[in-house]
């Protein structure tokens, strides 16, 4: 039985940048009865407490939910009846000035210019530097088309890596390219998840859309935890209901 059971968001818990519907966040609320519950993203804090946080019904014990914004260089704890920050891991400006300029070049040389964008294409999550390449507001209909299978973006990283020697750079969401501090990624997140809930990584499963060479739910898999590869929401709930049954089972 596994004592934690750790989610991907955008393309597992719910569609990109979209809260979780009624049935997912009752899925989430049974299994925190039977077991703890992470959630770890590319997103920042405001984009965890509109999609999951503020879609959780009352009776849900949130003492027993993680939460890990961009891509763990953060963690949420529920304390005393609010979410707390616990630690954050930043860019100083320097940094930030660096991958900026990065982002610029990496762009310009690569090509990928759309058409139309809605909204900053590159925002500054403090822990997280992340570029999404039809803006911050684009339609869900348009990101699912714009790069399905990862192949725009995978060139965008490789010209990024070279630019940027010194930082993690990893595929999330559906059009995003997320760059984190040094060594920091889902594995990092994940490993401090461990040490701080006490719970062995033998003892962890994490599920996400993105378990993938390049993609940012990879590193779970390279650092040895059991994994489970969905393809949308709607199968993830079937997985979230299968783990429910055999915890209750066993």
């Amino acid at each position: 039985m596994k004592k934690i059971v750790a989610f991907d968001l955008d393309g597992t818990l719910a569609l990109s940048k979209q809260p979780l519907t009624d049935e997912m966040a009752e899925l989430l609320s049974q299994l925190l009865t039977v077991a703890q519950v992470a959630v770890i993203s590319g997103g920042d804090w405001p984009q965890f407490e509109k999609q999951v946080a503020s879609r959780l019904p009352a009776h849900a014990d949130v003492s027993r939910l993680w939460m890990l914004p961009t891509s763990g260089a953060k963690l949420y704890l529920h304390r005393e009846g609010a979410w707390e920050a616990i630690y954050a891991e930043l860019f100083t400006d320097e940094q930030k000035a660096e991958i900026l300029a990065a982002f610029d070049a990496s762009l310009a040389a690569t090509g990928f210019t759309p058409e139309e964008v809605w909204g900053e294409r590159i925002e500054d999550r403090g822990s997280q530097i992340t570029f999404s390449a039809l803006g911050q507001q684009a339609p869900l209909d348009a990101k699912e088309h714009w790069d399905p299978d990862f192949a725009k973006r995978k060139v965008i990283q490789a010209d990024l890596i070279k630019r940027l020697p010194g930082v993690s750079i990893n595929l999330g969401g559906a059009t995003s390219v997320d760059v984190t501090q040094p060594g920091i990624d889902k594995a990092w997140g994940l490993k401090r998840l461990s040490e701080r809930s006490g719970v062995a990584e033998a003892d962890i499963l994490f599920i996400g859309d993105a378990i993938f060479p390049g993609g940012n739910d990879y590193p779970a898999k390279t650092m040895g935890l059991d994994t489970v590869c969905v393809r949308d929401a709607a199968d993830t709930a079937n997985v979230i209901t299968a783990i429910i049954a055999c915890q209750k089972a066993g």
